[in-house]
């Protein structure tokens, strides 16, 4: 069965169409990345998904079931925003009172596994107003999963993270949907960090879903290049540019041969042109130049 299965989904703002016939499917168990420009009408869609505003057109279904079906809204879990917290309260009183607002029947026990799955047990006693924003995240997947719910949809939780941050998001998302065995949406603009995490991927633009796919998938799609590092790579580069119709240098340093074409063949062609190469290796494009050449193809950068 699928988390998610939505078909020809529409939401009008008075002349405004911010979702056009969106169709898109989440398995159960996935932690799916939803990937898109601003604009592009991916809030919109975890909106419409959470019923938080309600669509002009088309279907949503959770779990088989109509997602205005009561049984089905007790399921979903939401971090949209921050969470709103009392921010003279401690982290543990604002969870309890979240718990209590839920009628749970052991808060205490629930609370407290909640905050240890999120790496936050340590910082119940601090005030929710002195925690980092990676905390204040945490803090509110942690509520959201409060309510043990099967899906989890997240807006944008690795924005504003360093790199610790980032690494402790990323293992918590991952522990949530074995631990919990909860499907987790997630949207961001760090896609990045998202390819370290998602299964799948569903690429939105314009309020229609442009592609989805699974990471193995993915893996597949992304071109594969040459990588090389030189002597004097100034005129590597020229040499390179005058045989191969795509040659970029990265952020690494490294000249990046795009042109379909094996290893030995860039080296044996350096080597007669008199370069002293140091590193030569084959890799593949990731999931952010994935995004970037399907704009690309569809003109729409």
């Amino acid at each position: 069965m699928n988390a998610i299965e939505i078909t020809n989904l529409q939401k009008n703002f008075g002349h405004k169409q911010a979702v056009q016939g969106l169709n898109m499917t989440v398995p159960e168990g996935a932690i799916y990345g939803f990937i898109g420009e601003n604009g592009s009408g991916k809030s919109t869609t975890e909106k419409l998904i959470c019923g938080l505003i309600r669509p002009s057109g088309g279907s949503i279904r959770l779990f088989g079931k109509d997602y205005t079906d009561a049984d089905v809204r007790a399921k979903i879990g939401v971090l949209i925003e921050l969470p709103g917290c009392f921010p003279g309260m401690t982290v543990w009183n604002n969870m309890m009172l979240q718990a209590a607002n839920l009628g749970l029947k052991s808060p205490k026990e629930e609370v407290q596994k909640m905050l240890r799955l999120v790496r936050m047990e340590g910082a119940a006693g601090n005030k929710y107003k002195n925690c980092s924003l990676g905390m204040k995240q945490r803090i509110g997947i942690a509520m959201a999963l409060l309510g043990k719910p099967e899906l989890l949809i997240l807006d944008e939780p690795l924005n504003g993270l360093d790199a610790d941050g980032m690494r402790i998001m990323r293992e918590v998302l991952t522990d949530i949907t074995k631990s919990e065995r909860c499907t987790v949406v997630i949207s961001s603009h760090l896609l990045g960090e998202l390819e370290k995490i998602a299964t799948h991927y569903g690429i939105v633009r314009g309020g229609k879903m442009m592609t989805e796919m699974t990471a193995g998938e993915l893996e597949k799609s992304c071109r594969t290049y040459v990588a090389v590092t030189a002597e004097n790579m100034e005129q590597t580069k020229a040499l390179l540019d005058r045989n191969y119709t795509r040659v970029e240098q990265d952020e690494a340093g490294y000249l990046r041969v795009y042109d379909p074409v094996k290893p030995e063949q860039v080296a044996a062609f350096l080597y007669e042109n008199g370069v002293t190469v140091h590193e030569l290796k084959t890799d593949k494009i990731g999931l952010e130049e994935y995004y970037i050449d399907l704009m690309d193809a569809k003109g729409v950068r």
